[in-house]
């Protein structure tokens, strides 16, 4: 509305000035209800603009803080951006930042918060993406600060936390209560603290309860025909099976077994094989060793688990390139399966 004594028309403005729609200025101008002149708010649009915002970004923040348009510019928030260039953060980083939180940007704590974190997360990409998952990484920082020293406890060093808050943002921001059940459960999987695995297993059951593990420790068991024992085996070494959908098991576990002829015992011994890509790794592989043996151009029989471990690079060096005069086809045929097709030289009968 218009202000009885001025006459400045904040919905106006908000329409005409910040490209609000029609409905976003009727939410917002209560909130603004007290602005007297455009003076304010076209300084705080002067600042926007500087630092590099479109017309769409500046509506986008009006939109979900119209106090934004009040904050002092000289006081306030060119002091911010002083703080936040002065740690390291380019122009366009602030703005994203800005873009993600309005309305904690425009807090003095902001700079120190971003302090605390950039030291957390090793690197401003890593932490604007955390924040774009969970803004409240900006309003928690002291429950942060005591799940930090708690994973510390449990043996997790910097580099370990810092891949745990980019992962799981949400993470460092529960509940102390709800990280230390996550730790406990990962344990009962029987990955020890302070073992290479135990991240992995963390981020695996993280924000998952004890029913839906028993439940994926059922469905592996089933699925690979997997003794306890085996379970236990399989699972420190890689727990992120417990995040692997349930079909995507059934695929892999079918393959290997029917197709390569792998025993669930020697599945359990290296069970990393289940979170490769059926179709864009672990069948074009087996079928270049398959078309290599039935054609006589090998002289041991590879394991398998190494076949689909390798990288790329040593893969194609080791299986495919020795063999392009013998298999001059071998190439384009590894490619077209990668892609997800059988080419016919790979149909064996």
């Amino acid at each position: 509305g218009i202000s009885p004594t001025t006459g400045f028309a904040v919905e106006e403005y908000l329409v005409g000035t910040c490209g609000l729609t029609r409905p976003q200025a009727l939410k917002a101008s209560p909130k603004l209800a007290h602005l007297r002149s455009a003076a304010n708010p076209d300084a705080v649009l002067a600042f926007l603009a500087g630092l590099g915002l479109s017309g769409a970004d500046v509506a986008a923040v009006i939109a979900r803080d119209p106090k934004f348009l009040c904050a002092g510019v000289d006081k306030g928030l060119s002091p911010i951006v002083a703080g936040l260039s002065g740690l390291g953060l380019s122009h366009s980083e602030i703005a994203r930042l800005l873009l993600q939180s309005p309305n904690n940007f425009r807090s003095r704590s902001i700079v120190p918060k971003l302090q605390y974190y950039l030291r957390l997360f090793r690197s401003s990409e890593r932490l604007l993406r955390a924040i774009n998952f969970n803004t409240a990484l900006l309003a928690y920082k002291s429950k942060v600060e005591l799940n930090v020293a708690f994973l510390r406890q449990c043996g997790f060093g910097d580099g370990d936390i810092a891949k745990l808050c980019s992962s799981i943002p949400r993470m460092v921001t529960a509940n102390m209560e709800r990280v230390r059940t996550m730790v406990a459960l990962t344990e009962g999987l029987g990955v020890p603290r302070g073992s290479g695995m135990f991240r992995h297993a963390l981020s695996a059951v993280a924000f998952r309860d004890e029913k839906h593990i028993a439940a994926k420790v059922d469905h592996l068991k089933k699925t690979l025909g997997w003794s306890d024992a085996e379970v236990g085996i399989a699972l420190p070494k890689a727990p992120f099976l417990l995040a692997k959908s349930s079909e995507s098991l059934q695929h892999s576990s079918e393959f290997l077994m029917s197709e390569v002829g792998l025993e669930p015992a020697d599945i359990a011994q290296q069970p990393v094989t289940l979170c490769y890509s059926l179709e864009g790794r672990m069948k074009p592989r087996y079928y270049v060793v398959k078309f290599l043996k039935k054609n006589g151009l090998l002289k041991h029989d590879p394991s398998y688990y190494t076949v689909f471990k390798e990288t790329e690079k040593y893969f194609v060096g080791k299986f495919i390139y020795p063999h392009k005069e013998a298999a001059p086809h071998l190439a384009e045929d590894y490619a077209a399966s990668c892609g997800g097709e059988v080419p016919t030289r790979f149909k064996f009968t």
